[in-house]
């Protein structure tokens, strides 16, 4: 009879990864850090609602269970490396290099074939190489730019956030995704509009 533990599997390792990923409850993302955002988000916040829009934004063509499944793995090697910004200057590579050494390490405490699983998606995220991760993909800046109008919002500050804007711009060709984004940056717009038309004449 085969352990317990044999190719990976077991209580014991199941436990160490559910405690891994559980640190992304913890991982602030770096951005918000870096602006100054009072209570910014964790990356495993940023995830559930990636989910959650992989799944309720439709698309026949596309294999939603899949979507989902990428949004819930995209980020999942920040857990160890934590989450690696722009701002920080790490080569694409290298961060790349040591996210791939993340996930090696993390799946390797699950059975062959979730291993195999889990880091596929991953690496299918990365690589870019199907539809479905490149409406993740997407899905990754449209959230974080319904973020930024989340804290412009609760800060009462139109317009503070908008170089997270600006580096989306013509990143959005989904039709539902341009729609959201759409309907988003007009409301967005009145209300830096607003906020514009209650200041003082100088």
């Amino acid at each position: 009879m085969a352990s317990a533990s044999a190719g990976g599997g077991g209580a014991r390792n199941l436990l160490q990864l559910l405690r891994l990923v559980g640190q992304l409850k913890r991982v602030p993302r770096t951005g918000w850090v870096y602006r100054n955002v009072e209570n910014p988000e964790s990356v495993s916040d940023h995830m559930y609602r990636m989910a959650i829009m992989a799944l309720v934004i439709s698309d026949e063509h596309l294999d939603k269970d899949r979507c989902v499944r990428l949004a819930l793995v995209h980020d999942m090697a920040e857990c160890i490396v934590g989450d690696i910004a722009p701002a920080d200057n790490i080569p694409k590579e290298e961060k790349h290099k040591r996210e791939e050494e993340a996930m090696k390490q993390l799946t390797q405490l699950l059975p062959e074939d979730l291993r195999k699983e889990l880091y596929g998606l991953w690496d299918e995220y990365e690589t870019q190489s199907t539809a479905e991760a490149r409406f993740v993909k997407q899905l990754d800046q449209c959230e974080m730019i319904l973020q930024a109008a989340e804290y412009e919002n609760l800060e009462n500050k139109p317009g503070r956030l908008q170089d997270f804007y600006d580096s989306t711009a013509g990143r959005f060709s989904h039709p539902k995704i341009v729609q959201l984004v759409s309907e988003l940056e007009a409301e967005r717009n009145g209300s830096i509009a607003a906020a514009a038309a209650r200041q003082p004449c100088p």
